[in-house]
């Protein structure tokens, strides 16, 4: 009974996971290259106050999300 709880578990546990870590890894490495400011982004700079709102870049991600946990629930079924 316990083994066949906790496989399921443990391939979630592991999936989401390496999507963290991917995610993780993106968010770390990619704003050093300049590649998280798109046109669209709310930066608004004084003498020593930054705000940075990155919406465009909220939106894109949402949508790439929501593509991939589709495409992965309808192979589930």
């Amino acid at each position: 009974m316990g083994n066949d709880f906790l496989t399921p578990v443990a391939k979630f546990l592991i999936f989401f996971g390496l999507i963290f870590l991917i995610f993780g890894l993106a968010l770390f490495l990619l704003p050093k290259i300049g590649f998280f400011r798109l046109p669209g982004d709310i930066l608004w700079k004084k003498k020593n106050f930054t705000f940075y709102f990155p919406l465009v870049t909220s939106l894109i991600l949402s949508l790439l999300l929501t593509i991939i946990l589709n495409i992965i629930f309808r192979i589930k079924r």
